[in-house]
């Protein structure tokens, strides 16, 4: 006897896919892909903005009410230098970041697209199936032309330029 899985079957299935998909992308990061991760989620973190925070005061403070040695008098051109330094590197690292979590995403954003494109089809034969169906049993479809139409393969390119050319022709009605 076949059992049949529940929902909640079926969908862990795919969150269990997603996260082996996540977990090889991790595994094929290079080493400075890793660190870059590592800085990124460190700097844009609270505990990394409250203990820099910490810092500049204490700092600022310290070279403030100095009674004897100023080691950067106000206007702090060294606590300046510092973060200057520090915004130089952290930019460009961020951005690594950024830029590998972008790729990640983008494969997603593909396989998404596949996945839709196939379902489409699929839908599409599905449709044709049961109109073939319903024509052999004699069962009447109530909106002929509107079934016709789904029938039809989807075309993605035809898509687009739908789009594009619904974007353009909206965006000349909104500015006027």
């Amino acid at each position: 006897m076949k059992t049949r899985n529940s929902i909640s079957q079926i969908t862990q299935k795919n969150v269990e896919a997603i996260i082996k998909m996540e977990e090889v992308a991790n595994k094929n990061r290079s080493f400075g892909e890793r660190i870059a991760d590592r800085f990124a989620a460190m700097v844009g973190s609270w505990t990394f903005i409250i203990i820099q925070s910490a810092i500049l005061v204490l700092w600022v403070c310290l070279n403030a009410m100095a009674w004897i040695k100023h080691w950067d008098p106000y206007p702090f051109i060294l606590l300046n230098l510092g973060l200057s330094f520090q915004a130089a590197y952290a930019s460009p690292i961020i951005m690594m970041s950024q830029n590998r979590q972008a790729k990640v995403l983008e494969q997603r954003n593909q396989l998404d697209l596949q996945i839709n494109l196939l379902a489409e089809r699929e839908n599409t034969e599905i449709l044709r199936l049961l109109h073939r169906l319903c024509e052999k049993l004699d069962v009447p479809v109530a909106d002929r032309p509107t079934a016709e139409c789904l029938e039809q393969v989807t075309k993605p390119e035809a898509l687009v330029h739908q789009i594009e050319r619904t974007v353009r022709k909206n965006g000349k009605h909104a500015k006027a």
